[in-house]
């Protein structure tokens, strides 16, 4: 019976990619927008900065349910090793987004203490950026796995590498908020969101290549997929369109009129490095040990929650994109969050 039933782990791995990259995309630029949220000027700038995101920053978590629960649905061997080998940057994240949640609702309600309420919801954001980008640099380097079980202690995701790409996906999630902000506002601050994602850019462009020459040095699987020929060829693409697009991401920051372009330029700068990641580690889901068939889910099962999760996509697709149009436009003073 099993035989007849087509291999569904494309589909399956092409819906855990977007959900993973939607949540990037879409919290990381809300995310963002909360770490800048504590460099702002002043009170007024904090609200407009507020309302910016308000409509839409709850509904951008939704990716991050959808993605976890296709890996674990889809993939569990993979699931089961991941998730205790980054059991604590992934435990903080958490806590980090409920508190920062909090903090959003309370700074309206509970006036008296808005100061304490705005240096939590910025303080949660930084942290909850910082513990994804550890996840990522602990998924780059691998885990240590003896048969089909991880080995290694919760603290092995503690490493130079992972706390470097902790740092640098600040500097990108800033990016993206700085991105959003031109995109929202005006005046003032807009050219303050402007100077914010010149550093931001500069801290990412840094970051893309310091990991770009630090993941070959020590993966050698990495160093041959990417430098010999005619991969190199293959791939040289990447780089260069990289360059291409920091070239106009800096350039679109100083014109005034440019208003997209910024937001634009980071989405694909975070797409090239989303790509450059897939490149280095495909086909494996557990990188260096684990592909994503031998990782799968019996094709029953698969085919059994395919039902459900090709109702419910495009449902989410619509309600997201819904709510982005019906609050487009700039973010006003006299509208908002209360």
């Amino acid at each position: 019976m099993s035989a007849l039933i087509p291999d569904f782990v494309p589909l399956w791995t092409l819906i855990l990619a977007l959900g993973i990259f939607f949540y990037v995309l879409l919290d990381g630029f809300d995310l963002g927008v909360g770490i800048l949220y504590g460099f702002a000027p002043d009170a007024a700038s904090r609200s407009l900065i507020m309302n910016s995101i308000a409509p839409i920053w709850d509904g951008n978590e939704t990716w991050l349910v959808l993605g976890g629960l296709a890996l674990l649905a889809a993939f569990p061997l993979a699931f089961a090793i991941l998730l205790p080998a980054v059991y604590f940057p992934v435990l903080v994240m958490l806590l980090a987004l409920v508190f920062r949640g909090v903090a959003f609702e309370f700074r309206y309600k509970d006036v008296p203490h808005r100061t304490f309420w705005d240096h939590a919801f910025c303080y949660g954001s930084a942290l909850a950026t910082f513990s994804q980008g550890i996840v990522i640099g602990a998924y780059i380097q691998g885990f240590k796995i003896e048969g089909r079980h991880f080995a290694g202690s919760s603290l092995d995701c503690f490493t130079p590498f992972s706390l470097f790409t902790g740092a640098a996906l600040l500097f990108g999630y800033g990016l993206l908020g700085a991105g959003w902000l031109i995109l929202k506002t005006e005046g003032p601050l807009q050219e303050w969101a402007r100077r914010k994602a010149r550093w931001c850019l500069l801290g990412v462009l840094i970051a893309i290549g310091a990991v770009s020459v630090w993941t070959p040095l020590v993966e050698p699987d990495i160093a041959r997929r990417w430098f010999t020929w005619p991969r190199i060829a293959l791939f040289s693409p990447v780089p260069v369109a990289t360059l291409l697009l920091a070239l106009w991401e800096w350039r679109s920051l100083g014109k005034s009129h440019s208003h997209a372009a910024p937001f634009l330029a980071a989405i694909g700068l975070f797409v090239l490095s989303y790509s450059g990641i897939a490149i280095s580690l495909w086909p494996m889901i557990v990188p260096h040990r684990f592909t994503l068939w031998q990782a799968a889910s019996s094709a029953s099962t698969q085919l059994f929650l395919l039902a459900g999760t090709l109702f419910l996509l495009p449902v989410i697709l619509m309600y997201t994109g819904w709510s982005y149009w019906v609050f487009r436009g700039k973010v006003r003073a006299d509208i908002g969050y209360h």
